[in-house]
């Protein structure tokens, strides 16, 4: 059973306006939030075979925090960045069949677009932090198309905040 957690890179710091896109480093609300998606997941004994990251700084701070709590390596995919819809389903069909459960640490609004067309469920959004993860109704990731997989949850930091 083929599994792809969506995941979105944690909050990035807006801290100094001079400084680029790909560059921008976690805030310390985002270092957090990486941290408790990284133990929720691990609580509930989620472990990736293969765990693929843009290669911006954000996204990859995030893949780090992610890579340790889990104690699996993850890897830098260029195509993660600034890439297109089709390019995120590319990557996707490509995975190697042998891999059964797979983290994909990336950018809205591309995680989000493909998470949809592949659950034909309207999401909005995949805010920082976010898992949106999906079972594939397809025994190959070279068989992914419109509505093969199935939402198994979505959960995001800010749900578990203490209400007041």
């Amino acid at each position: 059973m083929k599994k792809v957690f969506f995941i979105r890179h944690a909050k990035a710091s807006w801290k100094n306006s001079q400084t680029d896109d790909f560059d921008r480093p976690l805030n310390k609300r985002g270092r957090k939030d990486a941290f408790l998606i990284a133990n929720r997941l691990k609580e509930f004994g989620i472990k990736p075979d293969m765990i693929l990251t843009s290669p911006a700084i954000r996204a990859q701070k995030t893949a780090k925090i992610i890579s340790k709590i889990l104690e699996k390596e993850y890897i830098l995919v260029e195509d993660l960045y600034q890439s297109s819809f089709e390019g995120y389903l590319e990557l996707i069909s490509n995975i190697p069949d042998k891999h059964e459960t797979i983290f994909i640490i990336a950018h809205n609004p591309e995680i989000t677009l493909v998470c949809e067309y592949l659950t034909d469920l309207i999401l909005g959004t995949i805010p920082t932090s976010g898992i949106a993860a999906v079972k594939l109704n397809c025994s190959s990731y070279s068989q992914i198309g419109e509505g093969c997989a199935k939402l198994l949850f979505f959960d995001y930091p800010k749900k578990h905040l203490k209400k007041t």
